[in-house]
């Protein structure tokens, strides 16, 4: 059977996949997608949306029980996990849906299988009926990565879950231990503490959140504690002795090992990018650490090679990836797109209370050599927030002395992840601290606590 031909073949259909082969179609390409699993990739189908919607069951729960200080009454609170758990994954099934009539609007001819590269130019799928050759002088790898697995710590499904199995939970844990204290790990162990699991945390780091400035790490901390979420961070789990419904975690931490019993433990320890069983190697593509080594433009090196998202390393981010993709297919198209700027990507993690962050951190400015002038200000300083009923929480932006270019802004508290984006839209434009002062925020919003706390750096805030 004779090859069939592409413009692009786009091999994962992720939102760094999917995204990339809209945009080519847009362009005017002929596009091909190899999906080997499902349309949407982890974000939809078992990461960021699914997680979200779980989270949000979770919230509700806890405002349920908090009714009376709102003057309204709910007796009999409780929750039915079987419930919170289908509606997750209704909206997971309705989404990936969506991928699937997109593809079809834009013209996208999908193969359900699996890829390899036999030679450059060339992707081999391999399908329920058979395997399809197709051709294309641009392929771009979307392939994703997964949970990273730690010898001794596997997820078995039962005892020890994977995020996999945490999202599809078939009974609610009593005495949980997640492993990581990342976006993944904390996001699940807030979804459950808040469900009344007894809930304790390892870090390896000497914090948690350890991608987040210390600052906020700290405050998060102090919340997640006082919600009765047990932290333990320079710690490692050595290994899990498992038997009929308990698993016995040996945890060191100061030199010393203790032996702890848990019913359940979600191991969330990182990820490694989806490079095997490609024929990446053979082509000449260079692999560092799982990832794939690319240019500012995701290039591999390998002429009409591109790697986009979470294959080509930090930060693992959908967003990140998305644009990754409009970037090559632009580049492909003859285009001229701006390189994607990594410290103007937003990282947003679902706990409670929410953290979200741009840019440099306070430690990697000053490491950085700039000289910085900080301001913050509080969630208790402002009305809406008090209004919420979410005086808990804080703001932090991080300027450079002598430019007034904003380095970084760091936020915990409600609804930071929806708040962040007003400090992204100033970044990539440049802003510096005049116009941010400058700016009318509307009354009352959470967003004025964004321009209280670029007072307060330059010692003009006003309402604390």
């Amino acid at each position: 059977m004779a090859a069939q031909s592409f413009d692009v073949v786009v091999i994962g259909a992720g939102p760094g996949g999917y995204v990339a082969a809209i945009r080519a179609a847009q362009l005017g390409l002929k596009v091909a997608i190899v999906e080997r699993e499902h349309l949407g990739g982890i974000c939809l189908n078992w990461g960021c949306i699914p997680t979200k919607a779980m989270l949000r069951s979770a919230e509700v729960y806890h405002l349920m029980h908090r009714a009376k200080e709102f003057g309204l009454s709910a007796t009999g609170v409780s929750y039915d996990l079987p419930a919170v758990v289908a509606r997750s994954r209704a909206v997971a099934k309705q989404l990936s849906g969506g991928i699937g009539h997109l593809m079809k609007k834009n013209k996208v001819t999908v193969f359900m299988g699996a890829a390899t590269l036999p030679k450059k130019g060339a992707v081999s799928v391999k399908t329920d009926k058979g395997t399809e050759e197709l051709t294309a002088p641009s392929i771009i790898l979307a392939t994703g990565a997964r949970a990273r697995e730690l010898p001794g710590l596997e997820a078995d499904g039962d005892l020890v879950w994977s995020y996999k199995h945490a999202l599809v939970a078939s009974r609610m844990p009593k005495k949980l231990l997640v492993i990581g204290s990342g976006a993944i790990g904390i996001e699940f162990a807030s979804f459950f503490n808040t469900l009344g699991a007894d809930t304790t945390v390892v870090e390896v780091m000497d914090r948690i959140l350890p991608v987040e400035d210390a600052e906020i790490s700290a405050f998060a901390r102090k919340q997640f504690a006082k919600q009765g979420m047990k932290i333990t961070e320079k710690a490692t789990v050595k290994k899990l002795d498992r038997a009929k419904g308990k698993v016995t975690a040996h945890i060191e931490s100061g030199g010393k090992t203790e032996a702890q019993d848990f019913d359940t433990v979600i191991s969330a320890v990182g990820i490694v990018g989806n490079v095997e069983n490609l024929g990446l190697e053979a082509l000449g593509v260079k692999i560092d650490r799982t990832h794939v080594v690319t240019d500012e433009f995701c290039r591999t090196g390998v002429e009409g090679l591109y790697a986009i998202g979470d294959i080509a390393g930090a930060p693992w981010l959908a967003h990140k990836a998305s644009h990754e993709g409009v970037m090559v297919a632009e580049l492909i198209a003859g285009g001229h797109p701006h390189p994607i700027k990594p410290n103007s990507i937003a990282g947003c993690t679902y706990c409670q209370p929410q953290v979200a962050s741009v840019g440099l951190t306070e430690e990697k400015a000053k490491a950085a050599g700039h000289q910085i002038k900080v301001g913050r200000f509080p969630f208790i300083g402002n009305g809406k927030a008090i209004a919420l009923g979410e005086p808990e929480g804080m703001i932090k932006t991080i300027f450079d002395a002598k430019t007034g270019e904003l380095l970084g802004a760091h936020m915990v508290g409600a609804e930071v992840t929806e708040l962040i984006q007003g400090y992204v839209v100033s970044r990539t434009l440049e802003t510096t601290e005049q116009e941010l002062m400058n700016t009318v925020f509307p009354h009352p919003t959470l967003s004025e606590m964004m321009h209280e706390a670029v007072l307060d750096a330059y010692g003009r805030a006003i309402h604390f």
